[in-house]
């Protein structure tokens, strides 16, 4: 696992903190396994006839972990008014949380309000179909008022929760050590309190062949992903575990709502397209053909993930688009055509320049040589992650390396990528069409959900006809676990559920 920066939720943006604060911290509600939504803190919920007011009966036998803050050092019950300091945290520019983002536009003034202890009421601007889904991310995890104002910006190293493990200690790019919350209010099926597990260690590793050395030696229960300098060794290419490893170990392969693409820049006005052949839709589609997405999987990817031959909304979404969407196919033939038609017969066709982040370089230099035998000359560059990030946001970049991970369970968060009123991040290549926008603030009003499911694979079918993204792939949660770990499931955001795993003696 690569480093933690904080064990506060308000800045749980990549999966390393995501996974943390998920062993740390309750939301009022989480996704389980099939990607539904199911109580945690709250037990019920009620929605408003017109959908703006939302009511939520919470669990009253919740208590925060024992910390030196409260009175004796115990940790006190949760209440209403701490999921309303919580949530308005989030919002306050004070906190300056990566996650404010979530409730731009969509809560009422005084939107957060405890009507009791046990009763909480969420009031928003306008229906937002998605606002479960955005309920159950790790940003609005509860925290409690007195731990946060005591320790201040330090309340990362001094976490407190709700959650089946309590903070042990931490040594910063070395390891994390959880234990188990004997607190804890949640049991299993059978009425045995939950979570089984005495204590959790994380590890930290600069490289990922370290982390599969230590593995293969048996010093760690589980591995998120393979090197891929050693893919070829524990993989066969279809995917699947080479015969020296069966038995020894466990491959978990799970749907992962993540779709990898490579971005275009839509935004005409912007000078870095004045002469960009870029600018055309025959040469963006021309991109789309040329690429041999089946191949690419098998050769780079062990056909770890599914080639991105619909649209932009991956596989495990109810909204089904991978099935209706048409995408595009590899034909070199068409994608000629097309330039043809763009009027590159004719004259030479500019370079045009691919930025791209090292783990993902070997990606684009396989599309370079694919675009580059249709015609189309692409030059890689390879820069740091924190710099194409800071391009992408600021317009700086006309041809990119990008991937989208669900926040939440619905595909209105890939549709969001697209609406022209949304800055970078989500919307990076600045796509701008009337048409899609109608249908986005239509899908927001709809209670039905077929209707909007139709809504989102239209508005999914106009991005990808208008190309300003070439998808390559939707991806797949690979874990490799060890045979004594028990009882370990991945869901299709890669959320870590540590509380009812158990290790076989």
């Amino acid at each position: 696992m690569t480093g933690i920066t904080s064990l506060d939720p308000a800045f749980a943006k990549n999966q390393s903190l995501i996974w943390a604060a998920h062993q740390l911290y309750n939301t009022l509600i989480e996704v389980d396994s099939n990607l539904n939504m199911v109580p945690s803190l709250a037990k019920s919920w009620e929605v408003s006839d017109d959908r703006l007011s939302y009511i939520f009966h919470l669990r009253s036998d919740v208590f925060f972990h024992d910390n030196e803050v409260f009175p004796g050092g115990k940790g006190r019950k949760m209440t209403a008014a701490d999921v309303a300091y919580s949530l308005q945290r989030i919002t306050d520019k004070g906190t300056a949380s990566s996650g404010a983002w979530i409730f731009n536009n969509r809560i009422a003034t005084n939107g957060f309000s405890a009507i009791d202890d046990t009763t909480f009421r969420l009031q928003l601007i306008r229906p937002f179909h998605p606002i479960l889904g955005i309920l159950s991310m790790q940003y609005c995890s509860i925290v409690p008022h007195e731990v946060v104002e005591r320790y201040g910006k330090d309340f990362r190293r001094h976490p407190c929760g709700t959650g089946p493990f309590r903070f042990k200690f931490w040594v910063e790019g070395q390891a994390l050590v959880l234990e188990k919350n004997s607190h804890y209010w949640e049991k299993d099926s059978a009425g045995k309190p939950l979570p089984y597990l005495d204590a959790i260690k994380v590890s930290f590793f600069d490289n990922k062949a370290t982390e599969f050395l230590q593995f293969r030696q048996g010093k760690l229960s589980f591995v998120n992903d393979i090197d891929p300098s050693f893919k070829d060794e524990v993989l066969t290419k279809s995917g699947d575990l080479r015969k020296q490893w069966e038995g020894k170990i466990r491959l978990h392969k799970h749907v992962y709502l993540n779709t990898e693409y490579f971005g275009i820049l839509a935004d005409e006005a912007n000078p870095l397209l004045k002469d960009s052949p870029l600018r055309l839709k025959a040469v963006r589609q021309a991109i789309n053909y040329a690429i041999n997405r089946r191949q690419l999987m098998m050769y780079l990817r062990n056909s770890i993930g599914v080639p991105a031959e619909a649209g932009m909304v991956p596989a495990g979404l109810p909204s089904q688009n991978e099935r209706f969407v048409k995408g595009y196919q590899y034909n070199p033939a068409k994608a000629r055509q097309l330039l043809q038609q763009a009027g590159f017969d004719k004259r030479p066709m500019p370079v045009i320049k691919l930025l791209t982040v090292a783990i993902y370089a070997d990606m684009a230099s396989f599309a370079a040589r694919q675009l580059e035998e249709v015609g189309i000359k692409v030059q890689v560059e390879v820069v740091q992650k924190s710099l194409l990030l800071e391009l992408t946001s600021q317009s700086n970049a006309a041809f990119f390396r990008g991937s989208w991970m669900a926040d939440y369970p619905d595909a209105e968060n890939y549709m969001a990528m697209f609406y022209s009123k949304n800055p970078a991040p989500p919307n990076y290549t600045r796509y701008q069409n009337p048409a899609f926008d109608v249908l986005y603030e239509k899908a927001l009003m709809t209670t039905d959900d077929s209707v909007r499911y139709a809504l989102y694979r239209q508005m999914d079918q106009l991005v990808i006809d208008d190309a300003p993204i070439v998808p390559l792939f939707y991806d797949m949660v690979i874990h490799l676990v060890n045979n004594n770990v028990m009882n370990m499931h991945a869901n299709a955001l890669n959320l870590l559920e540590l509380k009812t795993v158990s290790i076989k003696k």
